[in-house]
C-alpha cells in the first residue's frame, strides 16, 4: 500500500519515494514560518496607530541600523559555527524572544517601550525567517532536487501566508493581541524539531551529506561594499535603485495614512482589520501568480507591467485626497501590495537580467538592504516632517503622494524602454 501511494505521489509531483518525508517536513516548516509571521505582522502594525508620526519615523530610522547590524552579526556567526547548528539557534531564539514579549506585555501596565522594541524585532524577523529557510533548503537538497521540489515546498509558504492572517482576522478580538504573540512563539518552537528532522533525513534518506549552502549573501565582505560603486557606476542600476526608492516612498505614505486613520479603533480591532488585509492580499497574490502575472508581461510588455501599479496609485492617492476615509486607504493598500507581490516585484527582478552577474551580485545587497531600508527611514522622516513640522493634513499629503507616484510611473516607463533595448 505504501509503495502504491509513493508511486502515485511520484507521478503527480515528481517527488521520489525517498524524498517524500524531507519534502513534507520542508513544506510544513515554511508553512509554520509564514503563518507565524502573518500572525505577528498585524499585531505589530496595530501598535503603530498609538504613536505619533515622529515616533514611528524614529523607529524606522532605528530599524535601518538594527537591520544592518543583525546582517553583520549573522554573517559573523555563520563564519564561526556550522550552519546545521545555526538554523535551530536562530529559530529557537526568535521563539524565545516572542515568548518573552508575551510575558512582559502581559504583566506590564505601561508597555510602550516593550511595544516599540517588539515593533522593531518583528521587522528583523521578517528580514531573516525566509532567507534562513531557503539557505537551509539549499543546504539539504541537490540542485537537481531543487528544480523538482522547491516549487512544491514554496506552496507551503503561500498556504501559510493565507492561513496565518486568518487567525488575527477572526480571533484578535476574542484572544487579544498578547495571546497572538504566544501562538506565534509556539509555532516557531515547532519549527526547531522539524529542522532537526530535516538534517536527519538529509543524511539517512537523501544521502546528501556533501551538500552545503552558499552563505556568501550574508557575509558583509569587500564585495558588499563594492556594490555601492557598481550602483553609481551604472546608470541603469542607479535607475533601478531610484525605482525601488520611489516604491518605498509611496508605500510609506500609504502606511502612515493607514496608521493615522486606524487610530480611532482599539488594538484588537486594528489587528482584525490588518489581518483581514493580509489575508486578502496573500489570497489574491496566490491567484494572480498562477493565472495572471505571466500573461501580463507576455501580452502587454514590460512598460505597462512596470508602470501599471504606479499609475493606479496616482489615481488612488488623488481619490484619497478628496475622500479621506478608512475604506479608501485600505483599498489602496491592498491594491499596492497585491500589485507589488504579483506584478511589480517579478518585473523588477527581471530588470537585473540586463546587467552582468558580477554587477548583479554586488549591487543587489546594496539595493535590497541599504536602499530599501534606508528608503523607509528617509520617507518616514519626510512624512513626519510634512505632518508634524509643517502641519499638512491628509489632503495635502495625499496629493504629494500622487506626485511621487507620478514620478515613479515616468521612471518605470523609462526603465522598461531601456530594458527592451
Amino acid at each position: 500500500m505504501n509503495k502504491l501511494i509513493a508511486n502515485i505521489v511520484k507521478k503527480l509531483s515528481q517527488v521520489e519515494s525517498h524524498e517524500i518525508k524531507a519534502t513534507l517536513a520542508a513544506f510544513s516548516m515554511v508553512f509554520i514560518l509564514m503563518a507565524s509571521y502573518f500572525i505577528l505582522r498585524p499585531v505589530r502594525d496595530a501598535m503603530a496607530s498609538d504613536w505619533s508620526d515622529s515616533e514611528v519615523s524614529f523607529l524606522w530610522n532605528l530599524q535601518f541600523f538594527v537591520s544592518i547590524g543583525i546582517v553583520a552579526l549573522y554573517g559573523l556567526i555563520i563564519s564561526k559555527l556550522k550552519f546545521k547548528h545555526v538554523v535551530p539557534i536562530v529559530y529557537s531564539s526568535f521563539a524565545a524572544s516572542f515568548l518573552g514579549f508575551y510575558l512582559i506585555t502581559k504583566n506590564l501596565n505601561d508597555s510602550i517601550i516593550v511595544d516599540k522594541a517588539f515593533y522593531i524585532w518583528v521587522s528583523a524577523f521578517s528580514l531573516f525567517h525566509l532567507s534562513v529557510f531557503w539557505s537551509l533548503m539549499s543546504d539539504t537538497f541537490t540542485k537537481e532536487q531543487g528544480k523538482r521540489l522547491f516549487a512544491i515546498i514554496s506552496a507551503g509558504a503561500s498556504l501559510g501566508a493565507i492561513v496565518g492572517p486568518m487567525i488575527p482576522a477572526l480571533f484578535a478580538g476574542f484572544l487579544g493581541v498578547e495571546n497572538l504573540m504566544l501562538i506565534a512563539a509556539g509555532g516557531l518552537l515547532l519549527v526547531v524539531p522539524i529542522v532537526l528532522s530535516i538534517y536527519h533525513l538529509k543524511e539517512k534518506q537523501l544521502k546528501n551529506d556533501n551538500i552545503h549552502a552558499d552563505l556568501s549573501q550574508f557575509k558583509l565582505n569587500n564585495s558588499w561594499y563594492s556594490g555601492f560603486k557598481a550602483v553609481f557606476a551604472n546608470r541603469y542600476l542607479l535607475a533601478i535603485a531610484a525605482f525601488i526608492l520611489l516604491y518605498v516612498f509611496i508605500g510609506s505614505f500609504v502606511y502612515f495614512e493607514q496608521k493615522n486613520l486606524l487610530a480611532q479603533y482599539t488594538r484588537s480591532q486594528r489587528a482584525e482589520i490588518l489581518g483581514s488585509i493580509d489575508w486578502i492580499v496573500n489570497s489574491l497574490t496566490f491567484i494572480m501568480a498562477f493565472f495572471i502575472t505571466g500573461r501580463i508581461v507576455k501580452k502587454f510588455g514590460m512598460a505597462l507591467t512596470l508602470s501599471i501599479m504606479p499609475l493606479l496609485l496616482v489615481i488612488g492617492m488623488i481619490v484619497l485626497a478628496f475622500a479621506p476615509m478608512v475604506i479608501v486607504v485600505l483599498a489602496i493598500q491592498i491594491t499596492r501590495r497585491v500589485g507589488n507581490y504579483s506584478v511589480t516585484r517579478p518585473a523588477r527582478e527581471m530588470l537585473f537580467t540586463q546587467v552582468t552577474v558580477d554587477e548583479r551580485f554586488k549591487a543587489k545587497p546594496v539595493i535590497d538592504i541599504v536602499v530599501y531600508r534606508g528608503g523607509d527611514a528617509i520617507s518616514g522622516s519626510l512624512f513626519a516632517t510634512l505632518t508634524q513640522t509643517f502641519g499638512l493634513g491628509l489632503v495635502a499629503v495625499s496629493l504629494i503622494g500622487a506626485l511621487i507616484a507620478s514620478v515613479w510611473s515616468w521612471l518605470a516607463i523609462k526603465l522598461a524602454y531601456t530594458y527592451d533595448k
